[in-house]
């Protein structure tokens, strides 16, 4: 499905362009935007945020404005980033006319349309493209958007509240190949459970995750924001673990993947792109409250609820170059630990394929 979404696009460009600022008490904490605050009259400069962040100029892509076509989970919060960049006209500062994909369809099945040329970017998880990507797909992680979206449940007067705990029990997922399930599968392997013989995972529609740890068919469920926010507050639920936690606080969990073809023949294309959808992710930092009302009209949530989301999630943190290439490598090695790599894979290797550094 296509969304299209022009009606808004005007008032909310302004919006977004002039009340970019952090409310006063709010700067302390984001001291990078309090500076850049200070040295614009009207809030955020947005190419200042880009060259902060990217390491890069913001030069949008040279000659006739480019179409690119862009897939994302319309339903994820991870993905607030693509229409905001999409709604305040970030995208048509950098030269771009952006077509968004809502893809519903299996990660294979994505990172195949990507490869294929059907689409020319996506919008997804580390820790399920991986996989995937290393049967060889043509396409490349370009920057990495945030973190601190994957959480682990048990009941709220449950006696599983740690993840030693879990030795023995039964944790729901939405389904196999799931990125929380990979993810905290890393993190009992890493408690010496091992994930495979230790627990037993069990598959059940996301929104009934809930109704089955009612019923004590599991004792933990993992999922992702929006739906494992909007559960935990519902039920009342004891959040075990997440990816908000530890060396996690610095890990990008949701990234950038551009067609390989793309960036090899129109390398401004890529890095406009690249560029854009990291501007957005520090206007979200600055805008939390905008930002969620933007992304509400996809999600089944309070907008309320949306905007803690977008402030809990690691909005600032979206690596490119070294840095994200590092993170892969570190992913890499801990799915090898988990069996879902192969245990051949050089990590340092795999990350330098899979990565493309188009802002350098």
């Amino acid at each position: 499905m296509t969304t299209s979404r022009s009606g808004r696009r005007g008032i909310l460009r302004a919006a977004g362009l002039l009340g970019a600022a952090l409310p006063t008490g709010g700067m302390a904490h984001y001291p990078h935007l309090a500076r850049r605050e200070a040295e614009s009259s009207f809030g955020l400069d947005p190419s200042a945020i880009c060259r902060a962040s990217a390491g890069a100029p913001t030069a949008a892509a040279p000659g006739e404005r480019r179409e690119l076509k862009l897939t994302w989970n319309a339903n994820a919060v991870c993905t607030v980033g693509v229409p905001v960049a999409d709604q305040i006209g970030i995208f048509e500062r950098h030269n771009l006319k952006v077509e968004l994909i809502n893809f519903g369809g299996t990660t294979d099945q994505l990172l195949e349309a990507i490869a294929t040329g059907k689409a020319d970017a996506g919008v997804g998880m580390a820790l399920r493209w991986l996989k995937p990507l290393e049967s060889g797909f043509d396409v490349k992680i370009t920057s990495g958007i945030h973190g601190g979206c994957m959480r682990l449940f048990s009941a709220g007067n449950s006696e599983f509240r740690t993840l030693e705990s879990l030795k023995g029990k039964t944790i729901g997922v939405s389904d196999m190949a799931a990125p929380d399930k990979n993810f905290f599968s890393i993190l009992l392997a890493q408690k010496g459970i091992d994930p495979l013989k230790d627990v037993t995972w069990r598959q059940f529609p996301a929104d009934l995750l809930g109704v089955a740890l009612q019923r004590g068919e599991v004792q933990a469920f993992a999922l992702g924001d929006p739906l494992a926010w909007m559960i935990r507050e519902r039920d009342g639920l004891h959040e075990i673990s997440n990816n908000l936690q530890g060396e996690y606080t610095g890990r990008a969990c949701c990234v950038l993947g551009v067609r390989g073809n793309l960036i090899r023949r129109d390398r401004p294309a890529a890095r406009a792109l690249t560029a854009a959808l990291l501007e957005a992710q520090e206007w979200i930092v600055a805008n939390p409250a905008e930002a969620a009302r933007i992304f509400a009209p996809y999600a089944k949530a309070p907008v309320e609820q949306l905007e803690a989301m977008v402030r809990d999630h690691t909005h600032h943190h979206h690596p490119a170059g070294a840095g994200l290439r590092q993170e892969i490598a570190r992913y890499t090695e801990e799915l090898k630990l988990v069996q879902v790599i192969r245990p051949n894979t050089d990590p340092t290797r795999f990350s330098e394929r899979v990565f493309a550094d188009v802002l350098s």
